[in-house]
């Protein structure tokens, strides 16, 4: 999708802090990070959002998820760290490209406040 802006950056045409690149996946920190490290991964091919995957789309979903403990541990999130996919404008999405957000370090609030 030429206009996407995950797809600029995907193909370089929009510069960003990469933390991992390979045919298929592109990783790299968010510019409006909610924690000390927050970075996103996408697959290079457009994909509106997960509400769209289809079971053609199974290894490069299971790839991006084998990937985020391994970059998270790479940046430093060895006592864990959040992983967030929102799904459709309900769902929070803002950039309609597939990506999951991974968060850690500092102090991660629970997502659910229990009574």
């Amino acid at each position: 999708m030429s206009d996407c802006l995950f797809c600029k950056i995907a193909r370089g045409e929009i510069p960003c802090r990469k933390v991992f690149e390979d045919d298929d996946v592109l990783a790299f920190h968010d510019i409006n990070p909610a924690a000390p490290v927050h970075f996103l991964l996408i697959p290079k091919p457009h994909l509106n959002s997960l509400a769209e995957a289809e079971p053609r789309h199974a290894a490069m979903l299971g790839k991006l998820l084998l990937l985020a403990p391994k970059l998270a541990k790479e940046q430093g999130l060895d006592d864990g760290f959040r992983t967030v996919i929102n799904t459709g404008r309900g769902g929070g999405q803002e950039v309609f490209h597939l990506h999951v957000h991974v968060i850690g370090g500092g102090n991660i609030p629970p997502m659910v406040k229990r009574s």
